[in-house]
């Protein structure tokens, strides 16, 4: 991947696209294109096809998905299967069929079993049962690994999967019906702060465990794996490093300057006890993830109140 090289960011006004923009600009290259989903329903066969035929990109980075939290996918399982099906398959095949160089198709460490030996390594994937709140999306996900894997076993197609942890940072989604846990609490507690209300209910017991990285960190390592790995093989992409949700919101309500209480609504879901990745694979191939956690947060926190809050 060339500096010139035509760059496809699917997904390019989410979190991860909007970021891998960013990053791929900050590294010199400059030939990149986009679809935003208002112009081009990423669903929709014909539109992906044709955006294909016209721009005819080199390099794909397919970041866009739809996604949610806990709440989002239990809810609206039935969306996130036939959305992301859809999405992945429309743009996997065209790029196939008009000629891309090679693509980067984003996965998520929800495709792991529920149950998974910890850390999680690549070889678990198809090992165990899904965690039942997220599976729709899951198995989406991994029918877009098997996908890749397809295209490049038949046709030769030069398609990699990456499966990031949870990831956060600026442009992040801070709905409460649909975000993940992170923007969630930076969210909440803000609004809890601004109006001194005396405590916040969080869902769940605070026990589950989870890995977060900044987005950035994904964006860099995204650009390593395009430039310098090939395999069809999946790849982690983490930290390695967990934390309880319960410890996360100390984290968070700190950062935000809330100091009221915080209640444990334990009838709602905790979803999955404990997930960590392994990340051998990624670090052997050269990336290490550079921002730690309190910074990732307030920097976050920075851009929520810059660019979110009324």
């Amino acid at each position: 991947m060339n500096k010139d090289s035509k760059i496809y960011v699917a997904g390019n006004t989410g979190l991860v696209g909007s970021t891998l923009v960013k990053i791929l600009r900050q590294n010199g290259y400059e030939n990149i294109i986009s679809s935003p989903s208002k112009h081009y329903d990423l669903r929709n066969q014909q539109r992906v096809d044709d955006f294909f035929r016209v721009n005819k990109p080199e390099y794909v980075f397919l970041a866009a998905a739809k996604v949610g939290g806990i709440k989002a996918n239990n809810d609206y399982p039935a969306d996130f299967i036939r959305d992301n099906l859809q999405i992945q398959t429309n743009i996997i095949d065209s790029a196939y069929r008009y000629g891309v160089t090679k693509l980067l198709f984003l996965g998520s460490s929800c495709i792991y079993p529920k149950f998974a030996t910890l850390p999680i390594s690549e070889d678990q994937l198809l090992t165990g049962p899904l965690e039942p709140t997220n599976d729709a999306y899951a198995i989406a996900k991994i029918a877009g690994i098997k996908m890749c894997q397809a295209y490049k076993k038949q046709y030769g197609f030069n398609a990699i999967s990456v499966m990031p942890t949870n990831l956060y940072g600026p442009n992040d989604n801070f709905d409460l019906e649909s975000s993940h846990v992170l923007p969630a609490l930076i969210r909440r507690f803000h609004e809890a702060k601004e109006n001194k209300s005396d405590y916040v209910e969080c869902w769940g017991s605070g026990s589950p465990m989870r890995e977060f990285l900044y987005v950035d960190d994904l964006a860099e390592a995204c650009i390593h794996l395009m430039k310098y790995y090939s395999s069809s093989e999946i790849v982690n992409v983490g930290t390695g490093i967990d934390i309880t949700i319960k410890e996360l919101t100390k984290k968070i309500a700190n950062i935000v300057g809330y100091d009221g209480m915080i209640l444990w609504d334990t009838h709602k879901p905790d979803g999955t006890p404990r997930k960590v990745l392994n990340v051998d694979r990624i670090k052997s191939l050269g990336w290490e993830p550079k921002v730690g956690l309190l910074e990732g947060i307030s920097r976050t926190y920075e851009w929520y109140k810059e660019y979110v809050v009324i």
